[in-house]
């Protein structure tokens, strides 16, 4: 096994390139954040009604799946943002709608207001600062979506799509055992169904 240390290295310097690479492809946001929205509507055409798809609020260069939660809401989906509650455990989600009020959560990241329900999701839209053929993504080092996974997966079957530009591909994402993979990637693209 390698040694913790050198991994943490690893993936920091990867990281750092990878920021660049997602930079540089955000350039052209606004039209990969409605292909991304249409692939993914394609993608969930065959789930259930009752299912709860959670997103994310974008912040720096992450591609904008606004967009994509905007269309599952008028769609009768119901959709979720995710919630810091502290360092070293899961995200919580609470609902959210295009009316929802939104306040600012343990990260300063815009999310839901305390009076709007916590909800479990059925699928999470995935963050991402790159990703690989096999599943893996390499996210901020916090492990909160790690964490979140492992903890849905015990209790329901979840979908776990990661949301980026096709640029973010890389041949190999550094990994460990804390990391959880992904089921799907959706760039504007392509949609890719990871083989288990």
């Amino acid at each position: 096994m390698s040694d913790p240390a050198d991994m943490r290295e690893v993936k920091n310097r990867a990281r750092a390139e990878a920021k660049i690479r997602r930079a540089e492809a955000s350039a052209d946001g606004l039209t990969a954040a409605h292909a991304v929205s249409d692939r993914l509507a394609d993608l969930l055409q065959t789930f259930a009604d009752s299912t709860i798809v959670a997103g994310y609020w974008p912040i720096g260069s992450e591609l904008d799946v606004r967009p994509a939660l905007s269309h599952f809401d008028l769609t009768g989906f119901g959709c979720a943002l995710p919630i810091v509650v502290s360092k070293g455990e899961p995200l919580v989600f609470r609902s959210w709608t295009p009316q929802t009020v939104l306040e600012r959560s343990g990260l300063g990241i815009l999310a839901p207001a305390a009076t709007s329900p916590e909800v479990e999701p059925d699928v999470l839209l995935v963050p991402l600062l790159a990703f690989d053929r096999a599943g893996f993504r390499l996210g901020y080092g916090a492990g909160f979506y790690d964490r979140t996974l492992e903890r849905l997966r015990r209790i329901k079957p979840v979908t776990a799509i990661g949301v980026g530009y096709s640029a973010q591909e890389v041949a190999d994402v550094p990994r460990d055992q804390y990391d959880q993979p992904l089921d799907w990637i959706v760039t504007e693209a392509f949609s890719l169904r990871i083989s288990e």
